[in-house]
């Protein structure tokens, strides 16, 4: 009788391909922890983590564009408001034995004095009090946000626009933003990235602004 025996890779010899997701259940935190260690910070594959599930993905190409896009949004609207804010990019935020992820992109807003120093995330620093995620439908992915408790988290998936704003534990739909009442942004937004589709960036964001002001 022929003895089967598991073949052991690590992760970071995982060949991927762009749009491809792959998810790993029974992964328990020490491992998680190891696997982002291995990976390393200059990847272009994304994680999450939530309820021992990780899942690994690598965006396509024309990710990119709304992903700066909606940035640049949020900082114009910012600017326009004369807030300050500290971005934090795609930094891993995790709550410890529970759940991790990599935004697009996050911002600091209501704390963002606190960050302002911040070369490393300390374990009592609060989350973004924004998030931008793009291309995601994955249950994994809004878990690991609400173990978080990202105050506002924005998915721009195929054209669609969802605000989630993180009440009672929970994440639930709105038509608005409480950092930016009184802004359709859910139509907006999807309206500007295709714009920027046919006319380039810097002219779609100029349009937006006018739509704005």
């Amino acid at each position: 009788m022929t003895a089967l025996f598991p073949i052991l890779k690590p992760i970071s010899q995982l060949r991927l391909s762009p749009g491809s997701v792959v998810t790993i259940p029974n992964v328990s935190w020490q491992e998680f922890e190891s696997i982002l260690q291995e990976m390393g910070e200059g990847r272009s594959a994304r994680v999450t983590y939530s309820q021992n599930t990780l899942e690994i993905m690598v965006p396509l190409p024309e990710h990119e564009k709304p992903k700066d896009l909606i940035s640049d949004i949020v900082k114009t609207l910012l600017k326009m408001s004369n807030r300050r804010y500290e971005p934090f990019g795609s930094t891993t935020f995790k709550r410890e034995n529970t759940a991790g992820v990599e935004p697009d992109a996050c911002f600091y807003i209501q704390n963002y004095q606190r960050m302002i120093n911040r070369r490393r995330l300390q374990p009592d620093d609060p989350p973004p009090d924004l998030a931008i995620e793009t291309d995601v439908t994955s249950k994994t992915t809004l878990d690991a946000y609400e173990a978080i408790g990202v105050p506002e988290l924005w998915i721009y998936n195929s054209g669609k626009f969802t605000i989630y704003l993180f009440q009672n534990g929970k994440y639930i739909n709105a038509n608005t933003s409480p950092l930016f009442p009184g802004i359709p942004l859910t139509q907006l937004i999807p309206a500007t990235v295709e714009r920027a589709w046919q006319v380039g960036t810097v002219q779609a964001l100029v349009e937006f602004e006018e739509a704005i002001s």
